[in-house]
């Protein structure tokens, strides 16, 4: 999916839309997302040393996530982050940095939903992570 057919799955627009594309492989949703540099979370984290903030990466994950939920999140129903669990920050994200993450749901009980997922830049591991989700209404 490119990133125009994301926007048909994902509530995200502008600048809260960070995924460029994604796939789903053997019920895994890969996606990738291309660090540009002038995003607005990178403006003070860190003056001349600039990191992608975990949140953010966190939040790229749950984006990507939703690809798997996307049947369930039909007629303006939106995904909201339940928990993040076991969380992991093990190597930063830098501009021109290509992020590819992999989640994949383990298990389900609609409206929620537990996945479990990881942040990685050319096979090298940034951050791991379990994290959950309620579908809810418009």
């Amino acid at each position: 999916m490119n990133k125009h057919e994301l926007m048909n799955i994902l509530p995200h627009r502008d600048d809260m839309l960070l995924l460029d594309d994604a796939t789903l492989r053997d019920g895994t949703a890969v996606g990738h997302y291309t660090v540009r540099g002038d995003e607005f979370f990178l403006r003070g984290h860190f003056p001349g040393t600039p990191i992608v903030p975990g949140v953010i990466l966190c939040e790229i994950l749950a984006q990507s996530a939703c690809v798997l939920m996307q049947d369930a999140m039909t007629g303006g129903k939106l995904p909201v982050y339940t928990g993040l669990n076991n969380v992991k920050f093990r190597s930063p994200v830098r501009p021109g940095d290509t992020i590819e993450t992999q989640c994949r749901i383990k298990r389900a009980k609609h409206p929620f939903y537990f996945a479990e997922g990881t942040v990685s830049v050319d096979g090298r591991l940034c951050v791991s992570a379990e994290f959950s989700f309620a579908i809810t209404g418009a």
